[in-house]
């Protein structure tokens, strides 16, 4: 099982110590930074934390700046670490995306099931990300393919099942994704010749 790394970013030393020290302890591969600027210095996608943990306050560059160059640059989720309870301060945090909002004085094991449902649902959050995303891809790749079938169609004067057969046929035969040689016939139809791999072709 992998272990979770987590960025912890507070100006306060004693603090950032001391929470470094009982997160790891309780299992958690961390990394310290005291400003904005030392953390974009240690993060990188190499080194890509799966949460962060934010003072809103900081030296230099704000809690919530360096919370938006995150999610821009690295999409970490993050929660936010704040002194501060005010509705106005946890509505800015809300309104950038952040999956929690933790007022210290901090007790490490009462913050542990934050860290853990912020874990969970930066993982599913991720998880729908990516399914968006492979559905974005299937989406094209069968809106091009069914374009070229309908163009084949329209061509050969032939049903949908011996477009989509020739045009396997030719992919099998030139060595060539299905999905390139549809986004080929789409922008050319004279750039493919299937007339080879068309049913009663002498050659079919």
């Amino acid at each position: 099982m992998t272990i979770p790394t987590l960025l912890l970013v507070e100006d306060d030393r004693l603090i950032l110590r001391t929470l470094a020290d009982e997160l790891a302890a309780a299992g958690f591969r961390i990394l310290e930074a005291d400003s904005g600027e030392s953390a974009m210095t240690l993060c990188s996608e190499a080194n890509r934390p799966d949460l962060a943990l934010l003072d809103m306050r900081l030296p230099g560059i704000s809690g919530l700046d360096f919370a938006q160059w995150l999610k821009n640059t690295l999409d970490v989720p993050f929660l936010f670490l704040s002194a501060y309870g005010d509705p106005e301060t946890v509505a800015g945090a809300v309104e950038l995306g952040a999956l929690g909002y933790l007022v210290k004085p901090l007790d490490t094991p009462q913050i542990l099931p934050s860290i853990s449902t912020a874990l969970r649902r930066a993982r599913e959050i991720q998880d729908m990300k990516q399914t968006g995303i492979n559905l974005g891809a299937a989406l094209k790749t069968s809106r091009s393919i069914s374009m070229a079938i309908g163009l084949c169609m329209e061509k050969f004067g032939i049903g949908a099942d011996e477009s989509f057969e020739a045009l396997r046929a030719y992919c099998r035969s030139n060595r060539k994704k299905m999905l390139d040689v549809a986004d080929q016939i789409v922008k050319d139809r004279q750039g493919v010749d299937l007339t080879p791999y068309l049913p009663n072709h002498p050659r079919a």
